[in-house]
């Protein structure tokens, strides 16, 4: 809908007041922080000065002072970032409510901006109670939570604004249904080498999940496409609005590769929020297992499989099952139940007879896990002789295991395990010494068997909780087994969790879930929700993509581009090629070659280097990369998009029936334009 002449001047002369209250704003605010770093380091010097001569409750009194002071600098100096990134561009969208009593125009952007003279809001932050209504309603009835209460009414109009250098582009009003015009113009835009931000274009089952404040978990199925990533990334930021002393620090990303890590980083800091902490399971399960200098990451374990590297396939998928679960519990009560004290413990200042050891073992620590009971004995021993010396308690513990019938060396527990009579009455093959002796006898540790072994760990002696960790989100949720989950709950478990997936998009070939919802099994008071539209690919792909999987319920967003999905027979593979890259190019900022394996990617590499110089390879541990044009293995392409995606195998090498999965993830990472080779 165009707007009047009037209307028009209204909106640029509204711009025009808020730019210059912004710009005020941060000069206002530029020279506060100059000045209270100065008091700030004038009182500090005085501090250091005066500290023989002031007593200890005026010192700490002192020392609140200050970092109160601090504190106040350190909120002032982030509304400072925020408005600097936001001066040229205030606010995207406004709606005009009624409530009944009063009409409200309510404009919302990243940040507020608030008027103090006139105790009003000229930008409301996109993460208010109220501007919650821009994505969930059309223009009619419509309501919103605040602190006092559902507040019932109406939206009268509602617009949006592209705004660029604080002049205004275009405005119209619309509905912002999913075929609204500034969507469909986002969508149209090309790829960049960072995940941009989605707060103006968010949608209405997004936002369902970006806002939920009433489920302690959330388990997101999400098609490919969907929004998942930048979801979770949004969702985090309104949590760090809404929960009170909730920082960034107090939240943890569980990443599938460091390729992603970086890919999503910018995110965060444009909603003006700092980046919380990330992590991958692989950087997890290295933590955790020091006695290995080299632990296989998920990547280099799924590539064993699609490069036909890996022996004993079943023995894998037994390993990666859920049994294991219930063989690890009842391996850990069994040896849990067998193990005892053989000996007396004797030494210079006291002799302690095995009968009360084992007294001390099986029944007054009982309730405790087993090496946390010698932990505890060791504990009882050293307040009762020695005062609780730490170092006299150290060396009691180290002298009661030499008297166990059990080492605590988990590389010969695990053996034992994999000799186990709970470990091979489930399993329907036969693992040979060979097998065992290369799962636990080297510095280098499988994937399958390091989960377990991390397992393992967490029920002998405890795992390691992170209170400092409040919330949790997990990408990718597919590639995680069970096991994993029950780790990760345990270690963070006051945390509430965010998890989000798609089935679909299973690479792991000896693991799938046949929904996400088995998860709440696991995590308590947890809500089930569906992704079900996807903004990433043209109509034509999807069509594509739906036949791979047998998938019908995929609703494309995108207008058609006319652009059919490209099939190709490798001929001269070398100028074939070049010739689609220099096309593609033609309406494409980024460009993606996926291959199979790893030295596909490679081979392909070394063929086109001498004529493509931009050319680059990604690999799972790459940090830093140019979307331009890349090649990279599909098992690495998960959560990345690009403009135009070229699938390419060798003719030998083609997807099977039971890579369906995979080449599902590789087809869906395009945009606009797929051409697949020899598939």
């Amino acid at each position: 809908m165009n707007l009047t002449k009037e209307e028009l001047q209204k909106e640029e002369n509204y711009l025009e007041e808020v730019t210059k209250v912004v710009r005020s704003k941060i000069s206002e605010l530029g020279q506060q922080l100059y000045d209270r770093e100065e008091k700030v380091q004038e009182f500090q010097k005085f501090i250091w000065e005066t500290r023989h001569e002031m007593d200890p409750t005026e010192m700490r009194s002192m020392m609140s002072s200050n970092d109160l002071e601090i504190m106040m600098m350190q909120n002032k100096g982030k509304y400072f970032q925020k408005l600097f990134r936001i001066q040229n561009n205030p606010y995207f969208g406004a709606i005009t409510f009624d409530d009944g009593d009063n009409l409200k125009k309510i404009y919302i952007g990243i940040t507020h901006v608030e008027d103090e003279e006139n105790d009003n809001y000229l930008v409301h932050d996109w993460r208010a109670p109220i501007c919650s209504m821009f994505y969930d309603y059309e223009v009619g009835p419509a309501s919103y939570k605040a602190p006092a209460g559902i507040i019932n009414g109406s939206i009268t109009n509602k617009r949006q604004f592209k705004i660029e250098d604080a002049k205004l582009k275009r405005v119209f009003d619309n509905n912002l249904n999913i075929d609204d015009e500034l969507l469909q113009e986002v969508l149209a835009t090309e790829s960049s080498d960072k995940m941009k931000n989605i707060v103006n274009t968010i949608q209405q089952e997004q936002n369902a999940i970006i806002r939920n404040v009433e489920d302690k978990n959330l388990i997101v199925q999400g098609i490919a496409g969907s929004g998942k990533t930048s979801v979770a990334l949004h969702r985090i930021a309104f949590l760090l609005y809404k929960i009170e002393n909730l920082s960034s620090n107090n939240v943890l990303i569980f990443s599938p590769n460091q390729v992603f890590s970086e890919y999503i980083s910018n995110v965060l800091p444009e909603l003006g929020e700092d980046n919380t902490m990330q992590t991958t399971f692989h950087d997890f399960l290295k933590f955790q297992l020091p006695e290995f200098s080299h632990v296989e990451s998920f990547t280099d374990f799924v590539a064993r499989y699609y490069q036909y590297k890996e022996r004993n396939i079943d023995l894998v998928k037994y390993k990666q099952s859920d049994q294991m679960i219930c063989c690890l519990d009842n391996f850990v009560r069994r040896i849990t139940r067998e193990t005892r004290f053989l000996n007396d413990y004797i030494c210079h200042d006291f002799t302690i007879s095995k009968d009360e050891l084992n007294d001390l073992l099986k029944d007054r620590y009982s309730k405790l896990l087993l090496f946390d009971r010698i932990t505890h004995i060791a504990e009882y021993y050293a307040r009762k002789y020695y005062n609780c010396n730490k170092s006299k308690q150290k060396s009691i513990e180290s002298n009661l295991y030499k008297i166990l019938n059990i080492k605590k060396n988990y590389k010969a527990i695990y053996k034992d395990f994999l000799h186990s009579v709970e470990f091979n009455n489930e399993y329907e093959g036969t693992i040979t010494e060979k097998e065992i002796n290369d799962a636990v006898s080297h510095k280098y540790i499988k994937y399958e068997d390091a989960c377990l072994l991390v397992y393992l760990k967490g029920c002998l002696e405890g795992f390691d909780y992170k209170p400092l960790i409040k919330q949790v989100v997990i990408d990718e949720a597919q590639d995680y087994s069970k096991l994993q989950y029950i780790i990760i709950s345990k270690i963070f478990k006051r945390s509430s969790f965010t998890i989000l997936g798609d089935i679909n998009q299973t690479i792991n070939p000896y693991y799938k879930y046949a929904s996400l919802q088995e998860l709440e099994s696991i995590f308590k008071d947890s809500k089930y929700l569906e992704l079900t539209k996807t903004y990433r690919s043209s109509p034509e792909i999807i069509e594509h993509t739906n036949k791979i999987l047998g998938l019908k319920y995929v609703s494309a967003i995108r207008h058609k581009n006319n652009r059919p999905v490209l099939f190709r027979k490798e001929e001269d593979l070398k100028k074939q090629l070049i010739n689609d890259i220099n096309d593609l190019r033609n309406t494409s900022k980024s460009i993606a070659i996926i291959t199979k394996t790893d030295e596909e990617s490679e081979e392909l590499y070394e063929l086109l280097k001498e004529d493509i110089k931009e050319i680059n390879v990604l690999k799972a541990n790459t940090k830093e990369f140019n979307k331009n044009l890349v090649i990279l293995p599909s098992y690495i392409a998960k959560g990345l998009e690009f403009d135009s995606t070229i699938i390419y195998t060798k003719p030998n090498n083609t997807y099977k029936n039971s890579e369906q999965y995979l080449y599902y993830v590789a087809c869906t990472r395009s945009q606009h334009q797929l051409i697949i080779y020899n598939n």
